[in-house]
């Protein structure tokens, strides 16, 4: 699985531009809904609050990669949105996020979410890299960053 797989321009917002955490959730969970990959956002959105609750997917470094298991879903899906400004995400580093990765895997298939949870992490590891996609002005130009990231960490 690589991010060129599962990312496109249109799974893509620059910038999110809701204020909250709960409302940035559910503007990713609209990216997915928007693009069809998803038919329940309510489902979705209660599986992601559930996975919050257990501990805050803000991982730190100004990142979060809120991530779920939902009904009817194959392969892996996501979604990638810079926010126009710092939000409150109770991060294990309790600062603020701007960076945010959506990954929502197929129930039965709990090893292709951790190897995708896991390849995000290690993409978003970079603080140049980070600071390169926040000065992203739009959606292509975030996920080529993106693609030429993970180019440069999986096959150098």
């Amino acid at each position: 699985m690589t991010v060129k797989e599962i990312l496109s321009i249109a799974d893509i917002r620059v910038p999110l531009t809701k204020t909250t955490k709960e409302a940035i959730l559910e503007e990713m969970v609209d990216i997915l809904y928007e693009n069809k990959k998803i038919q329940d956002k309510e489902k979705l959105l209660a599986a992601l609050f559930e996975r919050e609750k257990l501990m805050s997917t803000g991982v730190g470094d100004g990142v979060a990669i809120p991530h779920a298991k939902a009904e009817g879903i194959q392969k892996i899906i996501a979604a990638f949105g810079i926010t126009a400004q710092d939000i409150a995400f109770n991060s294990l580093d309790n600062k603020p996020v701007r960076l945010l990765f959506l990954l929502v895997g197929p129930v039965d298939q709990p090893k292709m979410h951790l190897t995708a949870l896991s390849r995000i992490s290690r993409l978003l590891h970079e603080a140049q890299f980070r600071q390169k996609l926040l000065h992203c002005q739009n959606s292509e130009a975030a996920l080529n960053l993106i693609l030429e990231e993970e180019q440069r960490v999986y096959e150098c």
